[in-house]
């Protein structure tokens, strides 16, 4: 008889609260190996103090938090920390110190591997400027630092706050290849950003939060399907009068522009083939191009439902 794996964390029901602020209310979820957990909210929805639950930096006032199979802040919270990585919004290191001897510091408290360090370097793009003192360094490539840092001891969990500021696209491309590569060795992520659009590619499911409460829990398929949103259809071509006039049928459909050569239409998911069909079938028409609900817009949508 098989067993389902353990979970990589798991939160149980944690409330944690700060004089009168509440900033988790019996917060409840999982994320299991292997997987990119997205953690989205605005500021002060319990993001950074859930990371610093994870971490083992906070203790619940209630509930339970389970990392690794252990409590992040019980007796097991040293040889815990060794197995993740942490890259904090606003990272600062020693401007005094190399790029190598920042990481050699870190292997050190890490009782990391050393020989890591150079490769590291290299994959972060930082190789050319290893020996250069960090006060050199540019807001991009300290980013780029602080992420190796993170990479120290090849860690089962990371935890990436708003990684991507100060890189340009080309780091950002890097950037989520190494997290590619850190998911397909079976290492989890918990990502937090708020540039949606370069996220939505590269995660497994997406936490939203508010006010500290679980807003919604799943994959852009689940979350779609919960949200119900329309999907936007974009229609290219010769558009008759009497095409134009034709576009808001069936009943639910909602014209969001339109002229002669093009529309934008917002679609309930009920009709979409029905609407697809009807828009095939007009002579005038070159191109049609469906677009599902965004990370963007679910997470718009379901902030509506943090209560004041």
């Amino acid at each position: 008889m098989s067993h389902a794996p353990t979970p990589v964390i798991e939160f149980n029901r944690v409330t944690l609260h700060h004089g009168a602020l509440t900033r988790l209310d019996a917060l409840s979820f999982s994320a299991g190996q292997g997987e990119v957990l997205a953690l989205l909210g605005h500021n002060g929805a319990g993001k950074t103090t859930t990371m610093h639950l994870i971490l083992g930096l906070l203790s619940p006032g209630s509930g339970a938090v389970t990392v690794l199979g252990h409590a992040p802040d019980g007796r097991h919270a040293a040889a815990l920390r060794k197995r993740l990585g942490y890259l904090p919004e606003n990272v600062s290191f020693y401007e005094a110190l190399t790029g190598v001897e920042v990481l050699t510091y870190f292997a050190r408290l890490k009782r990391a591997d050393r020989r890591q360090i150079t490769p590291l370097l290299e994959k972060v793009g930082l190789g050319h400027a290893a020996r250069r003192r960090v006060k050199t360094y540019s807001k991009g490539m300290r980013q780029r630092l602080g992420l190796a840092q993170a990479l120290l001891g090849e860690p089962s969990l990371v935890l990436l706050d708003e990684p991507t500021t100060g890189l340009d696209p080309a780091a950002t491309r890097d950037f989520y290849a190494t997290l590619d590569e850190l998911r397909g060795r079976g290492g989890s992520v918990v990502l937090s950003s708020h540039i949606l659009p370069g996220i939505e590619p590269y995660i497994d499911r997406a936490l939203v939060l508010g006010g500290g409460k679980r807003l919604a829990l799943g994959s852009m398929q689940d979350l779609r399907k919960d949200a119900a949103l329309p999907v936007v259809i974009r229609v290219r071509g010769r558009l008759t009068d009497t095409d134009r006039q034709s576009l808001a049928q069936p009943p639910g459909v909602a014209v969001l522009a339109q002229d002669s050569a093009h529309a934008e239409l917002a679609v309930p998911e009920s009709a979409k083939l029905a609407t697809l069909r009807r828009l095939a079938a007009l002579q005038g028409v070159t191109d049609i191009a469906v677009e599902p609900p965004t990370l963007e817009d679910l997470y718009r949508h379901f902030s509506q439902r943090v209560t004041p």
